[in-house]
């Protein structure tokens, strides 16, 4: 799957991975948004790289895949931002 689908997908995977995260979220739309990419990226590989099946298209377990990468991103970000 091309870079171009982890972006769409982050950019949906990040808005409701913001939803999802509790607590107090300080940052912005535009840097979930963000974070919601990269962790989209971020899943891709490694369930690519631990072979939890190969990611291969916008379905449902490529999309569960992405919002799971972003949450990992958004608590990490999280983390280290109010530290």
């Amino acid at each position: 799957m091309g870079i171009l689908s982890w972006i769409i997908f982050g950019l949906i995977a990040g808005i409701l991975a913001k939803w999802i995260m509790p607590g107090n979220n300080s940052s912005g739309i535009i840097m979930t948004v963000i974070l919601g990419i990269v962790g989209a990226v971020v899943g891709g590989y490694i369930s690519t790289f631990f072979g939890m099946g190969k990611v291969d298209g916008f379905n449902l377990g490529s999309f569960v895949i992405a919002v799971i990468g972003a949450i990992i991103v958004l608590f990490a970000y999280h983390k280290i931002a109010n530290q």
